[in-house]
């Protein structure tokens, strides 16, 4: 199965891809949670029996249209949940009775055609289609063409190193016209360690090689650097957006917070599916 897990004011909707039918179907229990601004697991799943009971009353078809399939909870165990294809997202969110769901359709209706959309549909199949495995690893030139892929067709500078200065949030990166030299310097880097290949990181993100789509083609230059030379890559879901954002910044300086919480972040997972697929919308998460 293909996981996804969208965000919706940070919170996480959960959706898996049926092949047969080619379409998503969403986590109801996720849904409910965001619209009613719960957290609390028990809460959510008692007032989703409550509207169950409602609509079934009301004869409404949107019960009848719910299927079950099994999802990853926080135990880290999978169980049966009730999912809904987008029709039925739409309308369990026009039978909500707050004001929440307008916001919330507004997103979920948000089109896949959109750069960010297309980009994360080819970054799914660089890893279904094994193409990650012909890439370069740890090199400037390894880094291109992740960069190529993602975006190639969407930016015209896709893979090519920026000839413009750029900076961001008052932060200056590499001059463009020391750029060069800066990324031969990054090359001859160690990678033979942790501290090592988050060092060559941090560098890199100082660097900033492209005008666009520098982070989410670093961090998956990240994990094919620790998936070769450790046999481990990042459960970027145990990383929250804020932390490593900071982290980022402060690694201009010290990369030794980022250090550790990629240090706790790690796992041995280094083939299975969900946990890159996971990994990339977080990735594109911390992007929004």
């Amino acid at each position: 199965m293909k996981i996804s897990i969208r965000f919706f004011d940070d919170r996480e909707v959960r959706a898996v891809w049926d092949d047969e039918h080619a379409k998503w179907w969403f986590s109801v229990l996720d849904i409910v949670g965001v619209l009613n601004e719960e957290s609390d697991y028990t809460k959510v799943r008692n007032y989703w029996k409550y509207l169950k009971a409602k609509l079934k009353k009301e004869k409404n078809q949107l019960v009848s249209a719910t299927t079950q399939l099994k999802l990853l909870a926080a135990d880290g165990k999978k169980y049966k949940t009730d999912m809904l294809d987008s029709e039925g997202i739409i309308e369990l969110s026009k039978n909500f009775p707050n004001n929440k769901a307008t916001k919330f359709l507004d997103w979920f209706l948000y089109s896949d055609t959109s750069i960010d959309g297309q980009s994360k549909r080819k970054a799914y199949t660089l890893f279904e289609s094994n193409l990650i495995n012909e890439i370069e690893v740890g090199t400037t030139k390894g880094l291109q063409q992740i960069h190529a892929y993602l975006f190639g067709g969407l930016y015209d500078f896709a893979g090519q190193i920026r000839a413009r200065s750029i900076s961001k949030g008052g932060y200056q990166f590499v001059y463009a016209q020391h750029l060069k030299s800066a990324l031969q310097q990054i090359d001859a880097m160690p990678q033979s360690t942790l501290e090592d290949i988050i060092l060559k990181y941090a560098e890199m993100n100082k660097a900033h090689p492209f005008m666009e789509g520098n982070g989410r083609s670093t961090r998956i230059w990240l994990d094919m650097m620790l998936k070769k030379q450790l046999k481990k890559c990042i459960d970027w879901s145990k990383i929250k957006k804020e932390n490593y954002m900071n982290a980022m910044i402060i690694s201009t300086v010290d990369a030794s917070i980022l250090l550790q919480q990629i240090k706790t972040a790690l796992t041995i997972k280094i083939n299975d599916r969900e946990m890159f697929m996971k990994g990339i919308d977080y990735s594109y998460y911390y992007e929004e």
